[in-house]
């Protein structure tokens, strides 16, 4: 066998066995003491929806009119390959069943 098929001694998972036994349902924190009461609980809430909406970048007028004109266009085209579709496909069958 070659030196690089080899696994060192330095490069081998460590030992990841448990020492001692888990601790009971009994012995763990309660349920009342992991939460803070539901003011907290709001108020970092609020602090949080806060810190969050100071990271919104909006657009400009300029980008928002670009982008309104381009869902126009969009669902427009899409609406005249629907209709196109309905009037094509109400024609084929208006000739087939008479």
């Amino acid at each position: 066998m070659s030196d690089s098929n080899v696994i060192s001694d330095s490069s081998a998972r460590p030992d990841r066995t448990k020492i001692s036994a888990t601790r009971k349902r009994d012995e763990s924190p309660a349920e009342a003491d992991k939460k803070p009461n539901i003011f907290k609980r709001i108020w970092t809430f609020i602090l949080q929806v806060i810190s969050e909406m100071k990271k919104v970048t909006y657009p400009s007028g300029q980008e928002t009119w670009t982008y309104f004109v381009v869902v126009v266009v969009f669902v427009a085209a899409i609406m005249a390959f629907a209709g196109l579709l309905d009037l094509g496909f109400g024609r084929l069958s208006a000739l087939i069943f008479g």
